[in-house]
């Protein structure tokens, strides 16, 4: 019986390591917020052109472990996403989140950008995968001097 009580205690402390090492793959809060300020930066720099063109790789430095930057214009057109290219050059703005009743997720994204110029945009959102819509915040970075906000986020 104490054998079996050894195995039982050592099999589920293995699967709360496991759980620990999954969580830790995924991106953090202060890796978006980096990525969207090295996009902002690369936008400054290097211009807008060649930062859609890194932005949409799907194997690019702007998609890491379990999430990615994407890229907007003020007005509410994306402009560059690596993981939905169905999207650029549409206007976002009447998209809701999976929340009940919805909320127009991208106008707030808009409306940080404009007016403190970055911050976090909560919603909720499907993580592929998981047909249950989760929580998901979002940086939004407002590249200066451009009408342009660089985001990406993380599930909480």
């Amino acid at each position: 019986m104490r054998r079996f009580m050894l195995v039982v205690l050592g099999v589920a402390f293995g699967l709360c390591l496991a759980g620990s090492a999954l969580a830790a793959d995924g991106a953090t809060k202060d890796e978006c917020v980096a990525k969207t300020k090295e996009a902002g930066k690369m936008v400054t720099e290097k211009g807008l052109e060649a930062t859609i063109v890194e932005v949409n790789k799907k194997d690019g430095k702007f998609v890491w472990k379990d999430t990615y930057v994407f890229l907007m214009d003020l007005d509410g057109k994306m402009i560059a996403h690596p993981m939905s290219p169905a999207l650029i050059g549409k206007n976002v703005l009447d998209m809701k989140d999976k929340g009940d009743p919805g909320k127009l997720l991208f106008v707030e994204m808009v409306g940080v950008a404009k007016g403190k110029g970055e911050g976090w945009v909560e919603y909720m959102w499907i993580n592929p995968g998981d047909p249950k819509p989760r929580k998901k915040a979002t940086y939004v970075y407002r590249v200066p001097g451009k009408n342009v906000l660089a985001g990406a986020g993380v599930y909480e």
